[in-house]
Protein backbone atom coordinates (compact mmCIF):
# COMPACT_ATOMS: atom_id res chain seq x y z
CA UNK A 1 0.00 0.00 0.00
CA UNK A 2 2.53 2.73 0.83
CA UNK A 3 4.73 1.56 -2.48
CA UNK A 4 1.56 2.03 -4.69
CA UNK A 5 0.25 5.27 -2.54
CA UNK A 6 4.44 6.70 -3.17
CA UNK A 7 4.23 5.85 -7.00
CA UNK A 8 1.37 7.48 -7.90
CA UNK A 9 2.31 10.56 -5.72
CA UNK A 10 5.61 10.45 -8.08
CA UNK A 11 3.37 9.63 -11.12
CA UNK A 12 1.10 12.68 -10.26
CA UNK A 13 4.17 15.08 -9.26
CA UNK A 14 5.92 14.51 -12.90
CA UNK A 15 2.93 15.14 -14.56
CA UNK A 16 2.22 18.35 -12.89
CA UNK A 17 6.16 19.13 -13.63
CA UNK A 18 5.54 18.66 -16.86
CA UNK A 19 2.82 20.73 -17.67
CA UNK A 20 3.82 23.99 -15.98
CA UNK A 21 7.31 23.25 -17.54
CA UNK A 22 5.36 22.70 -20.98
CA UNK A 23 3.75 25.73 -20.49
CA UNK A 24 5.55 28.83 -20.05
CA UNK A 25 6.96 28.72 -16.25
CA UNK A 26 8.10 32.25 -16.11
CA UNK A 27 4.56 33.38 -17.09
CA UNK A 28 2.45 31.00 -14.63
CA UNK A 29 5.11 32.35 -11.99
CA UNK A 30 4.38 36.35 -12.66
CA UNK A 31 0.82 35.66 -13.01
CA UNK A 32 1.02 33.82 -9.24
CA UNK A 33 3.58 36.49 -7.86
CA UNK A 34 0.81 39.54 -9.07
CA UNK A 35 -2.45 37.80 -6.78
CA UNK A 36 -1.33 40.17 -4.12
CA UNK A 37 -4.37 40.62 -1.94
CA UNK A 38 -6.60 39.06 -3.44
CA UNK A 39 -5.70 35.72 -2.33
CA UNK A 40 -6.99 36.63 1.01
CA UNK A 41 -10.46 36.92 -0.36
CA UNK A 42 -9.91 33.22 -1.71
CA UNK A 43 -8.79 31.87 1.14
CA UNK A 44 -11.72 33.15 2.77
CA UNK A 45 -14.00 31.97 0.26
CA UNK A 46 -12.88 28.78 1.16
CA UNK A 47 -13.08 29.27 4.68
CA UNK A 48 -16.95 29.41 4.48
CA UNK A 49 -16.65 26.27 2.40
CA UNK A 50 -15.28 24.63 5.33
CA UNK A 51 -18.07 26.13 7.14
CA UNK A 52 -20.98 25.12 5.23
CA UNK A 53 -19.57 21.12 4.88
CA UNK A 54 -19.14 21.45 8.91
CA UNK A 55 -22.92 22.49 9.20
CA UNK A 56 -23.93 19.50 6.41
CA UNK A 57 -21.86 17.09 8.79
CA UNK A 58 -24.13 18.42 12.13
CA UNK A 59 -27.55 16.90 11.66
CA UNK A 60 -25.92 13.44 10.90
CA UNK A 61 -24.33 13.33 14.24
CA UNK A 62 -26.86 11.43 16.03
CA UNK A 63 -25.79 11.57 19.51
CA UNK A 64 -26.47 14.32 22.34
CA UNK A 65 -22.67 14.43 22.73
CA UNK A 66 -22.48 16.30 19.59
CA UNK A 67 -19.63 19.43 19.81
CA UNK A 68 -20.54 22.53 19.11
CA UNK A 69 -20.20 24.18 15.45
CA UNK A 70 -16.52 25.66 16.44
CA UNK A 71 -15.47 22.24 16.98
CA UNK A 72 -17.07 20.82 13.66
CA UNK A 73 -15.62 23.62 11.59
CA UNK A 74 -12.24 22.53 13.15
CA UNK A 75 -12.59 18.80 12.83
CA UNK A 76 -13.39 19.96 9.04
CA UNK A 77 -10.71 21.98 8.42
CA UNK A 78 -7.92 19.89 9.61
CA UNK A 79 -9.37 16.98 7.67
CA UNK A 80 -9.16 19.12 4.63
CA UNK A 81 -5.67 19.87 5.49
CA UNK A 82 -4.65 15.94 6.03
CA UNK A 83 -6.08 15.33 2.58
CA UNK A 84 -4.65 18.52 0.55
CA UNK A 85 -0.79 18.15 2.14
CA UNK A 86 -0.45 14.80 3.68
CA UNK A 87 1.30 11.66 1.19
CA UNK A 88 -1.68 9.65 1.46
CA UNK A 89 -4.91 8.67 -0.64
CA UNK A 90 -7.45 11.15 -0.13
CA UNK A 91 -10.20 8.94 2.12
CA UNK A 92 -7.11 9.10 5.09
CA UNK A 93 -8.78 12.58 5.54
CA UNK A 94 -11.95 11.24 6.92
CA UNK A 95 -10.09 8.88 9.22
CA UNK A 96 -8.63 11.70 10.98
CA UNK A 97 -12.00 13.50 11.63
CA UNK A 98 -13.49 10.69 12.71
CA UNK A 99 -10.34 10.05 15.44
CA UNK A 100 -11.14 14.04 16.25
CA UNK A 101 -15.02 13.66 16.69
CA UNK A 102 -14.26 10.22 19.19
CA UNK A 103 -12.21 12.33 20.97
CA UNK A 104 -15.10 14.56 22.39
CA UNK A 105 -16.97 11.28 23.54
CA UNK A 106 -19.20 10.95 20.96
CA UNK A 107 -20.02 6.88 20.51
CA UNK A 108 -17.84 5.39 18.06
CA UNK A 109 -20.33 3.74 16.20
CA UNK A 110 -22.19 7.07 15.45
CA UNK A 111 -18.98 8.56 14.72
CA UNK A 112 -18.45 6.25 12.36
CA UNK A 113 -22.37 6.00 10.94
CA UNK A 114 -22.16 9.99 10.74
CA UNK A 115 -19.14 9.91 8.37
CA UNK A 116 -20.84 7.33 6.37
CA UNK A 117 -23.88 8.90 5.67
CA UNK A 118 -22.01 12.36 5.20
CA UNK A 119 -19.66 11.33 2.15
CA UNK A 120 -23.00 10.04 1.04
CA UNK A 121 -24.79 13.30 1.29
CA UNK A 122 -21.74 15.35 -0.40
CA UNK A 123 -21.23 12.52 -3.44
CA UNK A 124 -24.98 13.02 -3.93
CA UNK A 125 -24.80 16.87 -3.82
CA UNK A 126 -21.48 17.12 -5.78
CA UNK A 127 -24.10 15.49 -9.04
CA UNK A 128 -26.16 17.44 -8.29
CA UNK A 129 -23.45 20.42 -8.84
CA UNK A 130 -22.27 18.80 -12.11
CA UNK A 131 -25.52 18.11 -13.38
CA UNK A 132 -25.73 22.24 -13.13
CA UNK A 133 -23.06 22.85 -14.77
CA UNK A 134 -23.49 20.44 -17.75
CA UNK A 135 -26.67 22.57 -17.92
CA UNK A 136 -25.18 25.62 -18.11
CA UNK A 137 -22.40 24.54 -20.25
CA UNK A 138 -25.04 23.66 -22.97
CA UNK A 139 -26.40 27.56 -22.48
CA UNK A 140 -23.11 29.90 -22.95
CA UNK A 141 -21.12 29.82 -25.62
CA UNK A 142 -18.03 27.99 -25.21
CA UNK A 143 -15.18 26.45 -27.64
CA UNK A 144 -15.55 23.02 -27.11
CA UNK A 145 -16.69 20.34 -30.05
CA UNK A 146 -19.44 17.62 -29.38
CA UNK A 147 -16.83 14.78 -27.71
CA UNK A 148 -15.98 17.66 -25.01
CA UNK A 149 -19.76 17.51 -23.95
CA UNK A 150 -19.97 13.48 -24.35
CA UNK A 151 -17.01 12.96 -21.95
CA UNK A 152 -18.15 15.12 -19.71
CA UNK A 153 -22.09 13.27 -19.52
CA UNK A 154 -20.54 10.62 -19.50
CA UNK A 155 -18.31 11.35 -16.78
CA UNK A 156 -21.08 12.59 -14.90
CA UNK A 157 -23.00 9.43 -15.55
CA UNK A 158 -20.21 7.27 -13.64
CA UNK A 159 -20.06 9.57 -10.78
CA UNK A 160 -23.62 9.28 -10.31
CA UNK A 161 -23.55 5.54 -10.87
CA UNK A 162 -20.65 4.69 -7.95
CA UNK A 163 -22.94 7.34 -5.73
CA UNK A 164 -25.78 5.33 -6.04
CA UNK A 165 -24.26 1.86 -5.94
CA UNK A 166 -22.86 3.45 -2.54
CA UNK A 167 -25.08 4.60 -0.77
CA UNK A 168 -27.27 1.26 -1.77
CA UNK A 169 -24.11 -0.60 -0.49
CA UNK A 170 -24.59 0.79 2.75
CA UNK A 171 -28.38 -0.07 3.07
CA UNK A 172 -27.14 -3.69 2.02
CA UNK A 173 -24.60 -4.30 4.39
CA UNK A 174 -20.98 -2.58 3.08
CA UNK A 175 -20.63 -1.86 6.74
CA UNK A 176 -20.91 -5.14 7.94
CA UNK A 177 -17.86 -5.51 6.19
CA UNK A 178 -16.21 -1.91 7.36
CA UNK A 179 -16.70 -3.00 10.49
CA UNK A 180 -14.38 -5.46 10.18
CA UNK A 181 -11.53 -3.51 8.08
CA UNK A 182 -11.93 -0.55 8.93
CA UNK A 183 -9.52 -0.88 12.38
CA UNK A 184 -6.88 -2.10 10.37
CA UNK A 185 -7.35 1.41 8.01
CA UNK A 186 -7.34 3.58 10.90
CA UNK A 187 -4.25 2.30 12.57
CA UNK A 188 -2.21 3.58 9.52
CA UNK A 189 -2.93 7.05 10.48
CA UNK A 190 -2.00 6.39 14.12
CA UNK A 191 -5.50 5.94 15.49
CA UNK A 192 -4.67 2.03 17.20
CA UNK A 193 -7.59 2.02 19.82
CA UNK A 194 -10.75 1.98 17.50
CA UNK A 195 -11.52 -1.38 18.51
CA UNK A 196 -14.57 -3.17 17.28
CA UNK A 197 -17.40 -1.91 15.78
CA UNK A 198 -20.13 -3.90 16.13
CA UNK A 199 -23.71 -2.04 15.32
CA UNK A 200 -22.25 0.07 13.10
CA UNK A 201 -24.24 -1.15 9.67
CA UNK A 202 -27.71 -0.83 11.82
CA UNK A 203 -26.35 2.88 12.93
CA UNK A 204 -25.93 4.15 9.36
CA UNK A 205 -29.67 2.21 8.52
CA UNK A 206 -30.93 4.07 11.04
CA UNK A 207 -29.75 7.84 9.39
CA UNK A 208 -30.87 6.89 6.25
CA UNK A 209 -34.30 6.54 7.34
CA UNK A 210 -34.53 10.00 9.13
CA UNK A 211 -34.77 11.77 5.81
CA UNK A 212 -34.78 15.49 7.52
CA UNK A 213 -31.75 14.63 8.61
CA UNK A 214 -30.09 14.29 5.45
CA UNK A 215 -31.78 17.17 3.23
CA UNK A 216 -30.76 19.52 6.32
CA UNK A 217 -26.73 17.72 5.31
CA UNK A 218 -27.76 18.07 1.61
CA UNK A 219 -28.58 21.54 1.55
CA UNK A 220 -25.42 22.74 3.00
CA UNK A 221 -23.03 20.74 1.19
CA UNK A 222 -25.14 21.77 -1.86
CA UNK A 223 -24.33 25.60 -0.27
CA UNK A 224 -20.49 24.39 -0.06
CA UNK A 225 -19.98 23.77 -3.83
CA UNK A 226 -22.14 26.84 -4.95
CA UNK A 227 -19.52 29.03 -2.53
CA UNK A 228 -16.83 27.04 -4.55
CA UNK A 229 -17.89 28.93 -7.83
CA UNK A 230 -17.27 32.17 -5.83
CA UNK A 231 -13.47 30.98 -5.14
CA UNK A 232 -13.18 29.85 -8.63
CA UNK A 233 -14.68 33.43 -10.17
CA UNK A 234 -12.52 35.04 -7.68
CA UNK A 235 -9.69 33.36 -8.27
CA UNK A 236 -9.92 33.75 -11.95
CA UNK A 237 -10.05 37.61 -11.34
CA UNK A 238 -6.92 38.13 -9.72
CA UNK A 239 -5.45 36.09 -12.26
CA UNK A 240 -6.47 38.64 -14.95
CA UNK A 241 -8.95 36.66 -16.43
CA UNK A 242 -12.39 37.92 -17.05
CA UNK A 243 -15.34 35.07 -16.56
CA UNK A 244 -18.63 35.70 -15.21
CA UNK A 245 -20.42 33.36 -13.34
CA UNK A 246 -21.68 30.81 -15.59
CA UNK A 247 -18.39 30.25 -17.23
CA UNK A 248 -16.79 30.41 -13.18
CA UNK A 249 -19.68 27.24 -12.71
CA UNK A 250 -18.61 25.11 -15.55
CA UNK A 251 -15.00 25.07 -14.72
CA UNK A 252 -15.56 24.64 -10.61
CA UNK A 253 -18.42 21.65 -11.22
CA UNK A 254 -15.89 19.80 -13.72
CA UNK A 255 -12.93 20.58 -12.08
CA UNK A 256 -14.17 18.88 -9.00
CA UNK A 257 -15.95 16.01 -10.73
CA UNK A 258 -11.74 15.21 -11.78
CA UNK A 259 -10.33 16.15 -8.36
CA UNK A 260 -12.59 13.57 -7.40
CA UNK A 261 -11.55 11.09 -10.13
CA UNK A 262 -8.15 11.11 -9.10
CA UNK A 263 -8.74 10.49 -5.41
CA UNK A 264 -5.98 7.39 -5.86
CA UNK A 265 -3.49 10.26 -5.88
CA UNK A 266 -2.43 12.22 -2.95
CA UNK A 267 -3.38 15.55 -3.85
CA UNK A 268 -4.75 14.90 -6.99
CA UNK A 269 -1.34 15.91 -8.18
CA UNK A 270 -1.21 16.25 -12.06
CA UNK A 271 -4.80 14.89 -12.59
CA UNK A 272 -6.17 18.57 -11.54
CA UNK A 273 -3.70 20.55 -13.55
CA UNK A 274 -4.21 18.44 -16.57
CA UNK A 275 -7.95 18.54 -16.18
CA UNK A 276 -8.28 22.31 -15.34
CA UNK A 277 -6.05 22.98 -18.77
CA UNK A 278 -9.02 21.20 -20.42
CA UNK A 279 -12.06 22.46 -19.09
CA UNK A 280 -10.36 26.18 -19.01
CA UNK A 281 -10.00 25.96 -22.80
CA UNK A 282 -13.75 25.61 -23.34
CA UNK A 283 -13.86 29.34 -22.62
CA UNK A 284 -10.72 30.23 -24.48
CA UNK A 285 -8.24 30.55 -20.73
CA UNK A 286 -4.50 29.65 -21.99
CA UNK A 287 -3.10 26.96 -20.42
CA UNK A 288 -0.19 28.94 -18.50
CA UNK A 289 -3.38 30.49 -16.90
CA UNK A 290 -5.30 27.43 -16.47
CA UNK A 291 -2.69 26.00 -14.38
CA UNK A 292 -2.08 29.52 -12.34
CA UNK A 293 -5.62 28.89 -11.22
CA UNK A 294 -5.17 25.18 -10.11
CA UNK A 295 -1.69 26.43 -8.02
CA UNK A 296 -3.73 29.07 -6.45
CA UNK A 297 -5.71 26.87 -5.39
CA UNK A 298 -2.40 24.64 -4.35
CA UNK A 299 -1.23 27.73 -2.46
CA UNK A 300 -4.32 27.84 -0.58
CA UNK A 301 -4.07 24.53 0.39
CA UNK A 302 -0.46 25.24 1.91
CA UNK A 303 -1.51 28.52 3.54
CA UNK A 304 -4.70 26.77 5.17
CA UNK A 305 -3.47 23.47 5.50
CA UNK A 306 -0.09 23.41 7.11
CA UNK A 307 -1.79 24.84 10.53
CA UNK A 308 -4.26 22.68 10.37
CA UNK A 309 -1.94 19.37 10.08
CA UNK A 310 -0.28 21.21 13.10
CA UNK A 311 -3.68 21.79 14.84
CA UNK A 312 -4.04 18.16 14.74
CA UNK A 313 -1.39 17.05 15.60
CA UNK A 314 -1.45 19.20 18.73
CA UNK A 315 -4.82 18.26 19.65
CA UNK A 316 -4.01 14.38 19.36
CA UNK A 317 -0.93 14.96 21.48
CA UNK A 318 -1.88 17.09 24.00
CA UNK A 319 -5.58 16.69 24.54
CA UNK A 320 -6.97 14.14 26.34
CA UNK A 321 -9.96 12.32 24.99
CA UNK A 322 -13.32 12.83 26.81
CA UNK A 323 -15.18 9.38 27.59
CA UNK A 324 -17.94 7.92 25.86
CA UNK A 325 -19.22 5.77 28.01
CA UNK A 326 -22.17 7.71 29.25
CA UNK A 327 -23.78 11.00 27.70
CA UNK A 328 -23.28 14.06 29.59
CA UNK A 329 -26.22 14.86 32.05
CA UNK A 330 -26.92 17.96 30.59
CA UNK A 331 -26.34 17.85 26.48
CA UNK A 332 -26.00 20.98 24.91
CA UNK A 333 -28.52 21.67 22.74
CA UNK A 334 -27.84 24.06 19.92
CA UNK A 335 -30.76 25.68 17.37
CA UNK A 336 -28.17 26.31 14.43
CA UNK A 337 -27.73 22.49 14.39
CA UNK A 338 -31.42 21.84 14.32
CA UNK A 339 -32.14 22.84 11.02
Amino acid sequence: MIWSTGLSLLVGLSIAVALIAANDPGEILRLLLETGWGLLGVLALNGAQIVASALGWAPLIDDPRRPGTLALVRMRWIRNATNALLPVVQAAGELVRAQLLLRTGVAQVKVIASLAADLGAEMATQIVFSLLGLAVLLLIPHGGGGSTLQWAVIGTALGAAVTGVFIAAQRWGLFRLVERLLPGLAARVGWHSMGALTGLHEAVVGLYRQPRRLWKSGAWHLASWLLGVLETWAALRILGVETGLAEALVIESLGQAVRSAGFFIPGALGVQEGGYVLICALFGIPPERAIALVLVRRLRDVLLGVPGVIAWRWEVATRRPASSASPPASPRREPLHER
